[in-house]
């Protein structure tokens, strides 16, 4: 599990082909002190696992899987990525829980400067949109935001400058490609409330159904 607060960016130091996924080469810009072989780092906010841990560079494959959801597979050598370490139970929960599995990828479609702030918008297909709601939390290309406004198919968030600058969120442009990640509790609880045969029957609780949740404010 991750938080969305990014530790740092770093580079695409290499890249191959591997049994059909990739192979990556990173260069974090800090150093990953007490690294542990095979631990967990998300990259632009997908969870891969490290290995060749040296000092602030390590390796992490790529599987056909994750290359289809996630703009990995556009990258290059070169190129900068956010990072962060996997959360540890005594860490500060910063941002919000975020498990690294990228639900899709949105484009960049406006950006627009108020003041110090940056409103970014994105278009992203409408089948995740569902998932995202005023005000609540989003993950984009790794970093934890909060969604300013949504609508069918699109959403948009303010970035204060700090976020930009120790970011790649910085040097997005209009038409860029981003990953994302939608909070989790909604998926979940969508999961929970779906018939469970296929069929329109409900089998939640007596007493527990989306009318009741949406009377007291769950929906």
């Amino acid at each position: 599990m991750f938080t969305g607060i990014v530790a740092g960016v770093g580079r695409i130091g290499g890249k191959r082909t591997v049994g059909g996924g990739l192979a990556f080469d990173f260069e974090a810009g800090f150093e990953l002190t007490d690294p542990q072989e095979g631990e967990s780092i998300a990259i632009n906010g997908v969870c891969l696992t490290a290995y060749n841990i040296r000092g602030g560079s390590f390796t992490a494959d790529v599987s056909p899987e994750t290359l289809s959801r996630t703009k990995l597979g556009m990258l290059g050598p070169g190129e900068k990525v956010n990072l962060e370490r996997a959360l540890r139970l005594s860490d500060r929960l910063g941002g919000h829980l975020v498990s690294g599995h990228v639900d899709c990828m949105a484009t960049v479609s406006a950006m627009k400067e108020i003041g110090n702030y940056t409103i970014f918008s994105f278009t992203l297909p409408k089948e995740h949109s569902r998932y995202i709601i005023e005000k609540g939390s989003v993950t984009i290309d790794g970093v934890s935001l909060t969604v300013n406004s949504c609508g069918d198919g699109t959403f948009s968030v303010s970035i204060i400058p700090h976020t930009l600058k120790i970011t790649t969120l910085g040097i997005l442009k209009v038409g860029n490609k981003v990953n994302i990640e939608v909070d989790i509790i909604g998926k979940y609880v969508e999961r929970l409330l779906a018939p469970q045969d296929g069929s329109a029957k409900n089998d939640l609780p007596e007493g527990i159904n989306p009318g009741f949740l949406a009377q007291h404010g769950f929906m």
